[in-house]
């Protein structure tokens, strides 16, 4: 009974030895006080020096001065912008075909001289212009009068009293200006779109051998049918004339128009003459290509081959010769016939331009004296 006894202490001592060291001082307990413990506050190392106690917000501004209504714009100009229809008629393999346009043109002048982009009438066998009245007239063909090379033309119908628009100073336009341009776009009639300037003085090359310059680069949104049409400012004066756009995938509201600075002093010699004087020297104009480098063994690569001098003018008087090789002209490096071109008609008539040549293996220098350019024969 005693020994019964013993085991059975000796069995509770031995639970109780494992239950302490089980849960003694290693266990992990969780206790959740009874408020949060906060850190004791710290002093500031000093005291902070204010800029200006006696400070208060500026007053909230409301000085945006209310824009023009665009509708009372094109109220005011769409009057005045004319619906040009073309017909050309081509020859292919299957035979003759006649293929319509559309284009824009606008009133410069109330007796009926209308402005319009020469690629809207070049070529045009049957010309219609249709007045915002209703009103139809055809146009002479014989009568358009152009500017290939600023893509500009100028014809009359006959139609008087007409409501000429206002001139502006494209000078003046700053980028972020409001523009509206106003059209026969896709052929539909007349309609206006907005936008602002984006861009001056922009050069765009149409095709080889022909760029324009000067142009302004808006947002409004430019469709077939526009070209030639007015792109004017919310006094409804015009400071372009639509001319292109870029028509990629992915580019989006980059239209152009002629600056109507540039424009004008064309458009008064195409109504006063019905042509453009402008320097000139006398040359047939070749882009140096390897093919002339080959055919002529040239001595340089790039530069402007002279393919014909006329007897007598400019270049003939300074000496210059067929196969010569411009590659300066005015003190500005020449790599093509454009370039040359542009060079030559910033230039004023009358005054002496350097130029920079090679004859065979030599360089060589000269001067011409551009004159005015012939009337067109």
């Amino acid at each position: 009974m005693r020994k019964l006894r013993s085991k059975v202490l000796l069995t509770v001592f031995v639970l109780i030895l494992s239950l302490t060291l089980l849960l003694g001082p290693g266990c992990i307990t969780i206790e959740t006080p009874e408020s949060p413990v906060s850190p004791a506050p710290t002093e500031p190392s000093a005291t902070p020096t204010p800029i200006d106690t006696l400070w208060t917000p500026p007053p909230t501004a409301n000085q945006t001065e209310e824009l023009p209504s665009i509708a009372d714009v094109v109220a005011l100009v769409k009057p005045s912008v004319v619906a040009i229809t073309t017909e050309v008629v081509g020859q292919s393999i299957f035979g003759r075909f006649t293929q319509e346009g559309a284009g824009s043109g606008w009133i410069i002048d109330g007796d009926g001289i209308i402005v319009t982009n020469n690629h809207v009438v070049e070529g045009a066998q049957t010309i219609t212009v249709t007045l915002e009245d209703g009103r139809t007239f055809p146009v002479d063909t014989n009568s358009i009068f152009t500017d290939e090379l600023n893509d500009l033309a100028i014809f009359s119908i006959e139609a008087h009293d007409l409501p000429a628009l206002k001139i502006g100073d494209s000078s003046t336009l700053r980028v972020g200006d409001w523009v509206i341009a106003i059209g026969n776009a896709l052929g539909l009639g007349i309609r206006a779109t907005e936008g602002i300037v984006s861009r001056q003085g922009v050069p765009i090359p149409l095709d080889q051998g022909q760029t324009l310059y000067d142009l302004i680069e808006t947002t409004a949104v430019i469709n077939p049918g526009n070209s030639g049409g007015p792109l004017v400012n919310l006094a409804g004066e015009v400071i372009g004339i639509t001319s292109a756009k870029i028509a990629q995938i992915g580019v989006e509201g980059m239209g152009y128009a002629i600056s109507i600075d540039t424009a004008m002093p064309i458009i008064q010699e195409l109504v006063n003459k019905g042509y453009v004087v402008r320097p000139w020297l006398g040359v047939g104009l070749y882009t140096v290509d390897q093919i002339a480098i080959r055919q002529l063994s040239l001595a340089v690569d790039e530069g402007v081959l002279l393919v014909e001098v006329v007897s007598n003018g400019p270049a003939a008087q300074a000496g210059l010769e067929p196969g010569d090789v411009i590659v300066e002209l005015g003190g500005e490096k020449v790599t093509d016939v454009e370039q040359l071109t542009h060079v030559l008609h910033k230039s004023e008539i009358g005054e002496p331009l350097d130029v920079v040549f090679w004859r065979g293996d030599t360089q060589k220098t000269t001067q011409v004296i551009p004159t005015a350019s012939p009337a067109p024969s």
